[in-house]
């Protein structure tokens, strides 16, 4: 193993870090947190119910005059006023921020409402009538790619806006002369991260300058600046970018808050003031971005004794409904690595990019790491036991040589330093994978369902640019020109009084920047961690910054902070030869300790670091002639490592690469088929350790949220596109009491390529994690075929079988259900009514009456003797919106029976259904029983089905309570206290 020597210095210590005392506090500065003018608007986005249609009709002037709104702004608003935003590859196709002719994923902005206030925004909303002329949409990647599949993009012509194909060695002959080809077929699902804190935006229009000035939590990459001052059709010195102090996470979720961008400075050009906009919940989890999801074929061509000679990939990407920059950049990120930890010379691959009508996919935490790493991990797997193999000699088998770095992989990669192999020794025994063993084996003798699962992976930190170019074909990059590269930047300033300030062009979200870049300052200019103040706030109109700075790829570490070090590095060079010519020796002989500049060989012989360092301030006469200034200097720095894609399509996609070792065991109850997490090990060689304690959070925190992909989360969608994990009561994000302790191991082999030896570590687990879960299930039961998440009731149904289907009563009506994909929801009752059967018949067909008992009901009109058209509000759980309701009644048999049939529509979603009354004498008056049967989709569908049914329950009891309590007061009050308690729970058959 590596070991290094105790630090001397701050880095490499756990010490405090400097961002706890304002956020433990309370004091940390989001960006609903900051000032903003008196005259702040705020807007609210209208946004689409369906999946897939046409908008046939967009009515907004009973908005556009509610008091406080001050703009009421389109899709075709939006195109007078900007450009088409860029698409992520070269396509005959527009991808506007906003919806024109036709909406393509539930939540797509369609109209956007700026007011004096959130409130009046959002009640203008309800105010606008869209007729839509709903389309049949496509779901899943493969299905995109059929003949008769619905076209998204009509301009385009397909739903395939991208496909190459790759070739590396010698594949086809690797096939044919191995003894065995093994397969696996895996469907990545999509997920997010799901920060704390959503998107937010505060823009700025300057008529004068005609410019842009805008505030929003975005982490970058600064490319985004490009995509904004494009869009917005202003030079990028007229489009201010500014970030808050603090951001409650990000994951890479937040560089999909561009589009918005884009929106709320229209909005504020448009409405003349300046203007807010702060996410909601369901907004985020509906129509921000996601993990893409991935169908992936992947097979390998093996020896005898599991050696891969070969891989052949075969991937489908689903990016949703636009292609939006930077992707497809999941898929390929990871386009030097698709061989993983292992030497496998023949690789062939064939990539598809498909549209389908979700929303629009970004980055996120590990992108392209986990569709990759569970493929191909659980390939492994399943080699191991085809040819009756120990999976652990396995995955030794194909690692890369420890002698053999740096490596170059087959598909272009230069894999940096690393000794696989001992890292996974140091891990087997450090982390007890014998004693796991036995354990397993005590377990299968009880008969009870248990498994280990492991995993080798490679985690790339520090992006390469040109990674996304070889999208493209040879001839295209040639003719567009070279791309290529990573750049970091950092300024060290040192005022008048000798303090040391660091500013980086790195927006951080958690990872502790200010600590680590004062103690890599201190630490060169030997002071105190209190001398070093690190500001990490962004404002691209003052700033140095560059296209490829930013915080995304695990980049902080190996790039951001060895660029702070290189600028303090040239600093201290200088204050050095300053000091030497006063203490009357030679530069190479200065040392810098305890807030002093001292001769080595003397330390008696010294002078304070602030009176040198202030030098260049109060006397820059005594700067030694030839020695620069030592007030400000800023580093741009670019590794020479990253070059363009090959005419091969080599690339090395990222700069500096980890290596993660896992293994966990895990039990399953047979019963209900929930999953126990009994040990789970983790092993990292992110380089060399800067901050010890950090490095385990970062650890910790990916592994919580790939236990979230692994067991709880999923973007789900409805076959008609409707969006069914709306809220957190769906989408299940795992709490502390779900994660389990992971014992974190390290092993430190320094990347020879970053000036500290660092590498990346804040993703691997959520590249790992996942498939070592899944192997892990696939050991304890045996079944090969496993798509994440792997939740109680999916592994119950593997175990023993999808759970039959309850016998439906017989007198319950044959459902309709809901749209395909929506929400169907059924349920009978009854409820006593004090008066006749004519009377309660009568009050039925009284538009009046119904107005009166329909929860919710603004106004109901008649519009023929069996059709009525109410205006109504609902509200479900946290969703809440105004509706035009249709209601007609058929199979009439007075005073018997009547059909009541209708459907919704609103901002929110659709509904429709049908209920079957019948009306029976009693003793006190009439029963009135009901069979209902309704389906939802839209907003509303996401919010779960276990808000919806009993809300519906709800509702439905309103309205027959309300019956109830009418008739009671036109029939003179005739009701016994056990008819009011009947009619106020409602009676149930």
């Amino acid at each position: 193993m590596n070991e290094h020597s105790a630090p001397t210095g701050f880095v490499g210590q756990s010490i405090e870090r400097v961002e706890d005392a304002g956020l433990l506090t309370g004091r940390g500065r989001y960006i609903d947190d900051l000032a903003t003018r008196r005259d702040t608007a705020h807007a609210a986005f209208l946004r689409s119910p369906h999946a897939h249609a046409e908008i046939r009709r967009l009515d907004t002037d009973r908005a556009k005059v509610l008091p406080g709104v001050l703009a009421v702004i389109t899709g075709d608003d939006i195109a007078r006023l900007t450009h088409s935003l860029v698409v992520g590859v070269k396509a005959d196709v527009e991808c506007w921020p906003m919806a024109r002719d036709r909406v393509r994923y539930v939540g797509e902005p369609v109209v956007l409402v700026v007011a004096e206030n959130r409130y009046a925004a959002e009640d203008a909303l309800d105010l606008i009538d869209v007729d839509y002329n709903v389309l049949t949409p496509v779901i899943k990647p493969g299905a995109a790619l059929a003949e008769d599949a619905p076209v998204l993009h009509p301009s385009l012509g397909t739903n395939l806006i991208n496909e190459r194909s790759f070739r590396y060695g010698d594949p086809e002959g690797a096939f044919e002369t191995t003894p065995h080809r093994i397969s696996i077929t895996t469907a990545y699902p999509r997920n997010s991260c799901t920060p704390i804190e959503t998107y937010g935006v505060i823009a700025e229009f300057d008529p004068c300058e005609d410019a842009y000035d805008v505030t929003a939590n975005f982490q970058g990459p600064f490319s985004i600046h490009a995509v904004l001052a494009r869009a917005l059709n202003v030079p990028g010195n007229r489009m201010r970018l500014r970030t808050p102090p603090d951001s409650g996470g990000s994951f890479g979720i937040k560089q999909g808050v561009f589009p918005y961008v884009v929106m709320v400075a229209v909005a504020a050009r448009v409405a003349g003031r300046p203007v807010k906009w702060i996410e909601d919940r369901l907004e985020h989890l509906t129509a921000s971005v996601s993990a893409t999801n991935r169908e992936t074929r992947l097979e390998a061509a093996v020896e005898a004794d599991g050696k891969i000679v070969a891989l052949a990939w075969d991937q489908i990407e689903d990016c949703g409904a636009h292609l939006r920059a930077p992707e497809p950049a999941t898929l390929y990120r990871m386009h030097g690595n698709m061989t993983g930890a292992y030497a496998i010379e023949n690789v062939s691959i064939r990539n598809r990019v498909v549209l389908t009508n979700k929303c629009p996919t970004g980055l996120n935490r590990g992108f392209g790491g986990p569709q990759v790493y569970f493929p191909l991990e659980r390939l492994v797997h399943k080699i191991a036991d085809t040819l009756g193999l120990d999976r652990l000699d396995v995955i030794r088998r194909n690692l890369v040589p420890a002698d053999s770095f740096p490596y170059r992989t087959a598909t272009g990669a230069l894999l940096d330093s690393g000794d696989y192999h001992a890292a996974i020794d140091s891990a087997v025994g450090a982390g007890g994978l014998d004693e796991l063993v036995e354990r397993r084996k005590a377990a299968r003798a009880e008969g009870r369902l248990y498994g280990i699962g492991m995993v080798a992976a490679v985690e790339p930190s520090v992006s390469n640019m040109g990674y996304i170019t070889t999208v493209l074909t040879p001839e295209a990059r040639a003719k567009a020109g070279p791309k290529n590269g990573a750049q970091a930047v950092a300024t060290v300033a040192i005022d008048p009084l000798g303090s040391v300030s660091v500013k980086v062009a790195s927006v951080p979200q958690g990872q502790g920047h200010r600590t680590v870049l004062a103690q890599v300052a201190a630490d060169t200019f030997g002071l105190p961690m209190e001398a070093i103040r690190v500001n990490t706030e962004l404002d691209t109109g003052r700033d140095a910054w560059s296209i490829a700075s930013g915080n995304y790829s695990s980049r902080f570490a190996p790039a951001v902070a060895g660029t702070a070090k290189l600028a303090a590095e040239r600093v201290r060079d200088r204050l050095a030869a300053i000091a030497a010519s006063q203490l009357n020796v030679k530069a190479d002989q200065i040392e810098f300790a305890d807030g002093k500049i001292f001769d080595r060989g003397n330390p008696q012989n010294s002078v304070s670091f602030s009176r040198v360092a202030a030098a260049s301030h109060w006397a820059p006469g005594t700067v030694p002639e030839g020695t620069e200034q030592t007030i400000r200097e800023t580093v741009f720095w670019t590794p020479e490592e990253l070059t363009a894609p090959t005419a091969a399509d080599e690339i090395n996609s990222s700069l500096c690469h980890g290596f993660i070792f896992d293994f966990c065991g895990v039990e399953i109850d047979r019963d209900t088929g929930a999953v126990t997490i009994d040990k789970y090990v983790t092993m990292h060689d992110c380089g060399r350790i800067l901050h010890p304690g950090m490095v385990d959070g970062q650890v910790r925190g990916g592994f919580a949220q790939a236990i979230g992909a692994s067991l709880y989360e999923e973007y789900a969608y409805g076959t008609d596109g409707a969006f069914l994990t709306g809220t957190l009561a769906d989408y299940l994000i795992p709490t502390v009491m779900e994660v389990p302790e992971p014992q974190i191991l390290h092993y430190e082999s320094p990347s020879p390529f970053t000036p500290l030896g660092a590498k990346g570590v804040g993703e691997g687990n959520c590249m790992s994690t996942p498939a070592c879960i899944a192997n892990a299930i696939a050991d304890a039961t045996g079944i090969e075929d496993l798509t994440l998440p792997l939740s109680p009731s999916r592994i119950s149904a593997l175990l023993a079988g999808d759970e039959p289907q309850p016998a439906r009563p017989h007198s319950a009506p044959e459902p309709s259900g809901a749209a395909p994909g929506g929400r169907a929801l059924t349920g009978e009752g009854a409820a006593d009514v004090p008066a006749s059967r004519a009377e309660v018949w009568a009050m039925l067909l009284d538009p009046k009456t119904l107005e009166a008992i329909i929860p919710g009901a603004h106004e109901v009109e008649k519009i023929s003797d069996t059709e009525f058209r109410a205006d109504v509000t609902l509200g479900v759980g946290p969703v809440k919106g105004r509706y035009r309701a249709e209601i007609s009644l058929s199979d009439m048999d007075e005073p018997e029976a009547v059909t009541l049939s209708g459907k919704t529509t609103g901002a929110l979603g659709s509904g429709h259904g049908q209920g079957r009354i019948t009306l029976s004498e009693t003793e006190n008056g009439t029963r009135v029983a009901y069979r209902y049967e309704a389906g939802i989709d839209g907003k509303v569908a996401s919010v779960g089905g276990r808000l919806l049914d009993g809300a519906a329950r709800v509702v439905i009891s309103q309205f027959f309570q309300a019956l109830a309590r009418q008739a009671g007061g036109g029939a003179g009050g005739r009701w016994s206290l056990r008819t009011r308690l009947a009619s106020l729970f409602g009676r149930r058959t």
